[in-house]
């Protein structure tokens, strides 16, 4: 009988002890990491070495990576990150789409070698979809062609596009999308812009 009992608790224990022991892999796998990120970067410009300090939820998503975090610690990272989205202060979610077309195609800010003077871009077509005429464009992100025409705009509609524009880590944990307004790399009135090109009926998106 005890032989069983022991033989019962032994079992129930090894896997704890295996999440332990690859947990303190990964631990160590990520510590190695950031040695060789510190060795090898230096700050330049606007890019300084702050850049390499992670945030709760990236330190997650690197610890548990190719897969997610635990469910529970997941779903408190989704929440605190929607939870910080700050919404336009007049209530107004678009602003002109011909401005959110340039924002979208441009590339630069945020690098060691932009003006920091100069507003960032949002470089949207690296991953999306947006203007059926634009013939060059990443496929990391799902297409946005007719984003707006197929969803219409009603308020839960703005809001939802409008938290994932700032911070889509509060709606895909691990997503490689960039956090333009999370990480203050777009404006709010850039945002509106880009919302604008998302959602109006004369956008070349919406055609």
């Amino acid at each position: 009988m005890r032989i069983w009992i022991t033989t019962l608790l032994l079992s129930a224990m090894l896997p704890l002890v295996a999440v332990a022991a690859d947990k303190a892999r990964k631990d160590d796998r990520n510590a190695q990491a950031f040695a060789v990120m510190q060795a090898s970067f230096v700050a330049k410009g606007q890019a300084g070495m702050d850049r390499l300090v992670q945030d709760k939820t990236q330190a997650a998503c690197s610890l548990y990576a190719p897969g997610m975090p635990p469910d529970a610690l997941a779903a408190t990272l989704l929440e605190d990150n929607r939870n910080r989205v700050k919404y336009p202060a007049d209530g107004n979610y678009l602003g002109d789409w011909k401005r959110g077309q340039a924002v979208a195609e441009e590339g630069r800010g945020k690098q060691s070698s932009d003006d920091p003077a100069e507003p960032s871009g949002g470089n949207c077509y690296a991953c999306h979809q947006l203007d059926p005429q634009q013939i060059a464009y990443g496929t990391i992100g799902p297409s946005l062609y007719r984003y707006g025409k197929l969803r219409g705009n009603s308020e839960p509609v703005l809001k939802l596009a409008w938290g994932m524009l700032n911070d889509m880590k509060g709606y895909i944990l691990c997503s490689a999308m960039p956090r333009f307004g999370g990480k203050d790399i777009l404006t709010e009135q850039q945002l509106k812009d880009v919302m604008a090109l998302l959602f109006d009926p004369d956008s070349p998106v919406n055609q």
